[in-house]
């Protein structure tokens, strides 16, 4: 046994250690071990980088780009509007979610649909009160399951399917063998974590949490006319669960609510005074059906994609100050328009237009992109502070965003187009019809993920490279003696731990040429080991860096090492039982 196979096992050691004990980010100790057997001789500067240039991880980094488009029209908002409604509890929201995208799942990569699904389950979280962190990993693992319904529905599934035909010629396995165990395993995947999230899952807010000592606005929203939020209530448009705001009043013709519960009835060119943080004006702005009321100046002649929020602190210098916004005649002078102001950390009550502003006031405008530039030496202000991807949504090219979405799934579906080629032509695409800003694309791409991802290959090419891998294949061998049943106990177990410690797609075509010769050693079909493979080499649950899209929900989610240990495990157990007893049945010795 060589050095290298002790030490690429000690680094991946050090590595899940670290995960599991400290709070470091997943990608920068991921990024330390890559380093490090780079260093050290264990793999080539080239092999180290090679999930860099994987189109894998940039197919991920694509997606990001096409999400924003879709959030940035207001699509995300409108299709969970329309197609999912609201969700009456955290049970209605986690079945939808987890419905919805393992549908899509069966005939979608995973990766394009876990995507899809984070900005859904994002916006249900801020709207409707839900963590977010038991919503996230339960869509991540339904997604996982369904796509071993078919052939196509993981990237894994292809792999080992298209290595397997040139090791075995006859090989034959149509589109939709696998649903004898991939169905049993999304059902009872289903019930799992709908009975089972609550007390494995930790209730984590995200960053909202962060809110409570933030600045407070006032600021009015008019309901559109004939827009798809009248006839219906404040609670069943999620403005009655929002954590970061609250409506405090509503305008209705000649009459003021004041006491607004949950089950009044929203109706047209009704004017609702909100009380906030940022955040919460940045959402609400992105909800169909919504507008800021005219007479807060959005009469600015600005496309959607120039305009942004702007939080500008008063100097004692200033001109404004002992004056209000209509006798300064503040859009004249700035070029901006006033959508709230803040005194001392707290709302201030009456119309934005009659408040004298003070020395240390914060006011919250609406301007474009040279107001900056212009500004922010100015002595009239202490500070002038930009708020990101705080353009209103464009809902006029939502269905522009839509149809690029529809078009990526089709194409990569049908392999017109492979998934990477095609989800750069829809994020390109996204950019030239206007969806979003380049600047905006750029700010997209959670780099951090991206990051974290590429380097987990490393692991996988060191394991590999060593011949650790190689090491535990012959060990494997020795262990079964020949028993059928033993060897795919064994085969499952082992190709589990492979695929939590390198990508799925490489434990996969790891391991399959082991299952075959566990088949050959024991006289007995290969098939059963090969689909054991395919099942345990996409039931990487255990880490976040055991499937790619669990590294996707780890940031949005909350999530720490031992959730997904504390929650993938069990699951990971349960599936193991299932598919031992199921593969044997349909795919005989």
């Amino acid at each position: 046994m060589t050095w290298e196979i002790w030490f690429t096992l000690a680094v991946v050691a050090t590595v899940l250690v670290m995960l599991a004990t400290t709070p470091a980010p997943t990608e920068v100790v991921l990024l330390g071990a890559m380093v490090v057997l780079s260093i050290v001789g264990v793999i080539s500067p080239t092999q180290a980088l090679s999930g860099f240039s994987s189109p894998g991880v940039m197919t991920i980094a694509a997606l990001y780009v096409v999400i924003a488009g879709l959030r940035e029209t207001g699509t995300i908002a409108w299709f969970s509007q329309l197609v999912f409604g609201r969700p009456r509890n955290l049970l209605s929201a986690q079945a939808k979610l987890m419905g919805a995208g393992g549908l899509l799942s069966t005939v979608i990569n995973n990766t394009p649909v876990v995507a899809m699904f984070i900005p859904i389950a994002q916006d249900w979280a801020a709207r409707y009160g839900l963590p977010i962190s038991r919503l996230l990993l339960p869509l991540n693992n339904i997604v996982i399951l369904a796509g071993l319904c078919t052939l196509i529905g993981t990237s894994t599934n292809l792999a080992v399917y298209g290595l397997l035909q040139q090791m075995r010629p006859d090989a034959d396995l149509g589109l939709f063998d696998l649903i004898w165990v991939g169905l049993p395993l999304t059902l009872v995947g289903f019930v799992y974590a709908l009975a089972f999230s609550r007390r494995l899952l930790p209730d984590r807010a995200g960053p909202m949490e962060q809110l409570e000592n933030a600045r407070e606005y006032a600021f009015e929203v008019r309901v559109r006319n004939g827009g798809p939020l009248v006839g219906k209530s404040i609670a069943e448009v999620g403005l009655r669960n929002l954590k970061s705001a609250y409506v405090l009043e509503i305008e209705r013709e000649t009459r003021l609510l004041t006491s607004v519960g949950p089950d009044e009835v929203l109706r047209g060119d009704d004017k609702l005074t909100c009380v906030g943080v940022v955040d919460a004006i940045k959402d609400l702005r992105r909800m169909p059906g919504l507008a800021i009321a005219e007479e807060q100046g959005y009469t600015l002649n600005l496309k959607h994609t120039q305009r942004q929020l702007i939080e500008l602190v008063l100097s004692s210098t200033s001109p404004l100050i002992n004056h209000t916004a209509r006798e300064s005649s503040f859009r004249d002078l700035y070029g901006a328009a006033i959508i709230s102001v803040s005194r001392d950390g707290g709302r201030i009550a009456g119309k934005v237009g009659d408040i004298v502003f003070r020395p240390g006031d914060t006011l919250l405008v609406e301007a474009g992109p040279s107001f900056i530039e212009k500004h922010k030496y100015s002595r009239d202000f202490l500070l002038v502070s930009p708020l990101q991807d705080s353009a209103p949504s464009d809902f006029r090219r939502a269905p522009v965003a839509l149809g690029i979405l529809l078009l990526m799934i089709v194409f990569a579906t049908l392999e017109w187009v492979p998934l990477f080629e095609a989800s750069f032509i829809a994020a390109g695409l996204m950019v030239a019809t206007g969806c979003l800003t380049m600047q905006t694309a750029t700010r997209s791409i959670e780099y951090h993920i991206v990051a974290g991802i590429a380097a987990s290959f490393a692991l996988g090419v060191a394991l590999t490279e060593s011949g650790a891998a190689a090491l535990a294949g012959t060990a494997l061998v020795q262990f079964v003696a020949g028993n059928p049943m033993l060897a795919l106990l064994a085969l499952y177990v082992g190709t589990v731990i492979v695929t939590e410690l390198i990508t799925n797609n490489a434990a996969g075509v790891l391991m399959l040429p082991i299952a075959i010769s566990l088949a050959e050693s024991a006289g007995v079909s290969y098939m059963p080991y090969v689909i054991a493979v395919m099942v345990a080499a996409s039931a990487g649950f255990i880490t976040p860096i055991g499937y790619q899209t669990n590294l996707m929900v780890y940031g949005p989610g909350g999530y720490r090492f031992m959730d997904y240990v504390r929650f993938g495990l069990p699951l990971n157990i349960i599936c193991g039982v299932i598919t031992l007893f199921v593969v044997p049945k349909v795919w005989p010795f």
